[in-house]
């Protein structure tokens, strides 16, 4: 389904009864709304699921860039208002894990609960981030495909033989995302600081950390979890960045107990 938010035309789903509680998921970096496909299954008996392909991601369209993580929430604002959505939880991974502090931090009224997965507030360590825009612009998305899929998961999942169709599936749509959209949502992630804000936010929240994450490590987690007022923290085990996928039935029982 597609919706004009914001200036651009949002791709999205919506799962479950039209009468249940709305829960909504937010996307990491090169991703599109089927990573949370092994959530929808678990959840979608009991929660109004809204997924959305951030912009420049999966069918949402590419805009100029560079983008800011407080354009991609407002993306989300304006898809909310479309819809209908006046409230409602919200559970994001790295890049959407930002995308949920700024909301936390500027529109918590539109929150019910807060879920922020395997994602920072600051990165402290900008060289890192020129490199792989560096590497995405010279040598396009293929050529930071596996580099993802290595900080993504744990050595021992990517080894095993019944994951495979799982990674494929990852690489898919690493390889589908547009290089613009990275390219500019990159540069919104390398430039954000919640740091000094995330004391604001006064809605009930969840801090879910990978044990195994080499992108987001878990002391970028545990800063978050310290920072918001009374945060709770999770800490999925042996499960890198993309923690939901890697773990997704403690993921998603996580999820269920704290919503």
């Amino acid at each position: 389904m597609q919706a004009t938010a914001n200036g651009i035309t949002i791709n999205y789903e919506l799962d479950g009864p039209e009468d249940a509680p709305v829960l909504i998921f937010s996307n990491s970096l090169a991703t599109s709304l089927a990573m949370w496909n092994g959530q929808v299954a678990g959840l979608k008996d009991r929660f109004r699921i809204l997924r959305y392909d951030n912009r420049g991601h999966g069918s949402t369209p590419v805009t100029e860039g560079p983008y800011t993580i407080g354009l991609l929430a407002q993306d989300l604002l304006g898809l909310m208002d479309v819809l209908g959505i006046e409230k409602a939880s919200y559970c994001g991974l790295s890049k959407g894990g930002m995308i949920g502090q700024w909301l936390g931090i500027n529109e918590s009224h539109r929150l019910e609960k807060l879920v922020v997965s395997n994602t920072a507030s600051y990165f402290p360590n900008k060289e890192m981030w020129r490199d792989r825009i560096d590497m995405a612009t010279n040598d396009g998305i293929p050529a930071i495909a596996e580099a993802s899929i290595g900080r993504w998961f744990t050595p021992g999942y990517l080894e095993r033989a019944d994951t495979k169709p799982t990674i494929d599936f990852v690489r898919a749509f690493i390889l589908e995302t547009n290089k613009d959209g990275y390219l500019s949502s990159s540069v919104a992630i390398r430039d954000m600081d919640f740091r000094d804000e995330l004391k604001q936010i006064d809605v009930p929240t969840l801090v879910i950390i990978g044990e195994k994450d080499p992108a987001t490590i878990p002391e970028y987690g545990e800063l978050i979890a310290t920072s918001v007022p009374g945060a709770k923290t999770f800490v999925v085990p042996d499960a890198a960045h993309l923690s939901n996928i890697e773990q997704p039935d403690i993921y998603t029982r996580t999820l269920l107990d704290f919503l």
